[in-house]
């Protein structure tokens, strides 16, 4: 009788419970889902949760498959030479292969007085922590979102839309992925809520204080709520595990995304690094790359070649309030391209787009290996960046030696 193979994914975000879900397509494998939470969180909605129109929760029950194993709890450690992870909550989980998709969060802030006084929103405890704070403020209250990537933009004209005054401090570019085209279109919508923006050189934020925020060109701005959405992190397992990490925390992967140290080691979504040359922390990502890492482990229990990255993108979806939205057309090796869809029907695929995603979990959940979109090919660019890096490596060892 042939003995299960007992995978263990951390992590029950995006990549986790795809990878999950599509694990159980062999009977002979046992999944353990390891995850902080009870429930899965919507991650794209965050901002809905800090406006009040969405709680972005969703029950496992409705996105991961019943025969996988929900573990609530966090991983301490990861000892891969006895293939085991020990659990905050004590005792230890083993494993034959072990799938990292841990994701990310904020990063910790080096703004003096940021840590303390302003409200990150990366994660759910972080946005519920939020929500009162707006709440007891006055209506007429200023509040400044720092960080103008999706999730300033979005917390911006949420809260802009409900009557809130709001100011948006760039630190430089309003929207930095987006085509001018996009860009235009996003700025001009935020002034249609009122929303401030504040762009370009001078405002780089150098100081938060209880009640304002100084910025770098030397203007201060009052600040009854302010909210931190400038850069992410990714949490430090692997790197206390004395796994590879890349500087960020990352974990080190090969293009098959296995650990350049362990074989039964596999990343997936924000916190792994293939070839030190990761991809953009998105969910639009992050479930491509949770079904790669579940192929990665099933072929290597088949004793077959895992196959390499090969990863897509579309572009990028921003609400801009409950009434408008941009879905910026990209290539498919990610960088925008001129083309979007704003407005109304902006809105409409945005929603769209985040309902599909818990739709697709769900159909993993139920017929694993439903999911294609890892399949499909990025293009020839990502072949040239690893090749240019190889080819530049002898270079600099050799000006080095």
């Amino acid at each position: 009788m042939t003995e299960n193979t007992q995978v263990l994914v951390i992590g029950g975000g995006y990549s986790g419970v795809m990878a999950a879900n599509r694990l159980t397509r062999r009977d002979d494998v046992t999944v353990t889902l390891i995850n902080p939470r009870p429930s899965f969180v919507e991650r794209i909605r965050l901002h809905q949760l800090v406006g009040g129109s969405h709680d972005a929760v969703v029950d496992y029950s409705k996105v991961l498959a019943g025969g996988v194993r929900l573990v609530v709890d966090s991983v301490t450690r990861i000892d891969a030479v006895e293939r085991g992870v020990t659990l905050a909550g004590g005792g230890t989980v083993g494993y034959d292969y072990l799938i990292y998709a841990v994701g990310s969060g904020s990063a910790d802030p080096s703004v003096p007085g940021a840590a303390e006084f302003a409200y990150p929103i990366s994660s759910l405890e972080e946005a519920q922590r939020l929500r009162p704070a707006l709440d007891a403020a006055p209506g007429a209250a200023a509040v400044t979102v720092v960080g103008a990537g999706p999730s300033g933009i979005e917390t911006a004209a949420e809260l802009a839309e409900q009557g809130r005054t709001v100011t948006l401090v760039c630190g430089g570019v309003l929207g930095p992925y987006l085509h001018p085209r996009g860009r235009r279109s996003v700025a001009n919508r935020l002034a249609k809520l009122g929303v401030t923006v504040l762009d370009g050189p001078g405002t780089k934020v150098t100081a938060v204080t209880r009640d304002a925020v100084r910025l770098s060109g030397g203007r201060e701005l009052p600040s009854a709520v302010t909210i931190w959405t400038a850069g992410f992190g990714v949490p430090d397992l692997a790197a206390r595990s004395g796994l590879s990490t890349d500087a960020l925390g990352r974990l080190l992967t090969d293009e098959t995304l296995t650990s350049v140290d362990d074989v039964r080691v596999v990343a997936a979504g924000d916190s792994a690094a293939p070839s030190d040359l990761p991809l953009r922390m998105s969910c639009q990502a992050a479930m491509p790359l949770g079904a790669r890492a579940a192929d990665t482990v099933l072929a290597k229990i088949a004793g077959e070649q895992p196959s390499p990255l090969n990863q897509v993108f579309a572009g990028q979806c921003i609400s801009l309030g409950r009434r408008a939205g941009i879905f910026q057309f990209a290539h498919r090796y990610d960088v925008a391209v001129g083309f979007h869809i704003g407005g109304r029907p902006g809105a409409r695929l945005k929603e769209f787009i985040c309902a599909g995603i818990v739709e697709q979990l769900a159909d993993e959940a139920g017929k694993p290996g439903s999911y294609r979109l890892h399949r499909f090919s990025g293009g020839a660019k990502r072949r040239q960046l690893l090749e240019a890096e190889r080819d530049a490596a002898p270079a600099v060892a050799e000006r080095t030696a």
